[in-house]
């Protein structure tokens, strides 16, 4: 048996809502498929319970509005133990039992495999096809030369996240060495040659004295890579990790007493702000869709609301994006009036957003030319709870983030050429 909890057993004091007073409905199942044990176990779970809240909010306002009545959804959890190998075993078990709608993320590699899946499953089976929703696989060959129809991407990518850090360095004057040091795969590799160039068109000026990969989830001592980072004299560190891998490297610097600033894409959160302490006041930058320290109060009611249903500080880890996926799934299969999977795919394309749901602090359109999501981006800096614009610390370590720059687009140009079904 594939261990399994859904999102309706686990509703617990949420309103139950009115269809649920009459024979139950058959619910519209999500199966995530993701590492929830292993190295990166941690990310995955915190994925899940962002899902979970998510598919809660829209089954305790009715359901899916569709013909035959209201559905609810169902999240179902399928461990892929973080290997590309398990993700496709456990794919095979979720389309098996005709689940139609695929959430993954925490792995390029793993997002790649289960689109190359998709596009055989699909075409050899159109009477039970699925999609692949992705919430955080960013390496930008997803939505450019591997675009596929069956894949929808609601994170910014690589290149994306990377274009509004670089333009924060870039009036960054002080920082002239920079060190790059990533994950040894598609998206690692994708970061450090997409840096690289970046860099080198609007900083110049600044020379590049290290580029590292580490192989992914294995390095359990990063005191060897941080060591040659501070004796390289680089001001700033330029990295994609995440999980275990970035709250490692963090501590690791932290321990050798470099002073680099950090440029990351999840520096705020699933233990790095606690892990880097002090030190990272002033000196770490995320970026990210959207942080708790947004201005404005509908954010605050957000993160209160998700707060009152995960109050564990540990628990802490909060994106928008997640929020979207599963409100831009809900209106398309309510657009399409069904929840075959081609159907809603073409629901989804050119969709907008509006935000409502997040308190209008957020709002995105699915670009249609290659399913990737424009959606606005922010990059903030590390400050202590209570400093003014940091109302919020994260996972109850004190800290919080500052924005320093919005960008009310990350739109980004694509070489996608996508085959449609008949």
């Amino acid at each position: 048996m594939i261990p399994r909890r859904t999102a309706l057993a686990a509703l617990g004091a949420v309103a139950i809502p009115a269809f649920a007073q009459a024979p139950a409905a058959e619910p519209i199942r999500l199966a995530l498929v993701e590492g929830l044990s292993g190295p990166f176990g941690n990310a995955g779970e915190a994925v899940f319970r962002n899902l979970l809240w998510a598919v809660e909010r829209v089954n305790a306002r009715g359901g899916v509005r569709l013909p035959g009545g209201a559905r609810p959804f169902e999240l179902q959890r399928f461990d892929s133990k973080g290997a590309t190998e398990e993700a496709l075993s456990t794919l095979r078990g979720a389309l098996d039992q005709r689940i139609a709608f695929i959430l993954q993320g925490n792995s390029s590699a793993v997002a790649a495999a289960i689109v190359d899946a998709l596009e055989k499953h699909n075409a050899r089976e159109p009477q039970r096809r699925a999609l692949l929703l992705n919430y955080s696989a960013v390496d930008p060959a997803l939505t450019n030369e591997r675009c596929s129809f069956w894949h929808f991407r609601f994170d910014a990518h690589v290149d994306m996240r990377l274009d509004a850090l670089v333009d924060v360095l870039r009036e960054d004057r002080a920082v002239q060495r920079v060190y790059l040091i990533g994950q040894d795969y598609s998206f690692g590799q994708g970061f450090a040659k997409t840096a690289r160039a970046l860099i080198a068109a609007r900083r110049p000026d600044v020379e590049i004295v290290g580029d590292e990969l580490h192989p992914m989830g294995r390095v359990k001592d990063f005191i060897p890579y941080a060591t040659k980072i501070k004796a390289s004299g680089a001001q700033a560190v330029f990295t994609g990790n995440w999980g275990n891998d970035l709250t490692l490297l963090v501590r690791a610097l932290r321990e050798v007493g470099s002073t680099a600033r950090l440029y990351t894409f999840y520096g705020n959160a699933l233990g790095a702000p606690a892990a880097i302490g002090e030190a990272g006041v002033g000196a770490v930058l995320a970026v990210a869709e959207w942080q708790p320290n947004v201005p404005g109060a509908p954010s605050a009611d957000f993160r209160a609301e998700f707060k009152r249903r995960f109050p564990d500080p540990k628990d802490d880890y909060l994106h928008a994006r997640m929020q979207v996926l599963v409100e831009m799934l809900a209106a398309a299969i309510e657009r399409a009036g069904a929840t075959e999977a081609a159907a809603v795919a073409r629901a989804l394309e050119g969709a907008a957003y509006d935000g409502r749901t997040l308190g209008g602090v957020h709002k995105a359109v699915m670009r249609a030319d290659d399913h990737q999501l424009q959606q606005p981006l922010v990059v903030s800096v590390m400050d202590r709870a209570g400093a003014p614009g940091v109302p919020h610390d994260v996972e109850g370590s004190g800290f919080g983030f500052r924005v320093l720059r919005r960008f009310d687009s990350a739109a980004a140009p694509h070489a996608c050429r996508m085959l449609r079904p008949d």
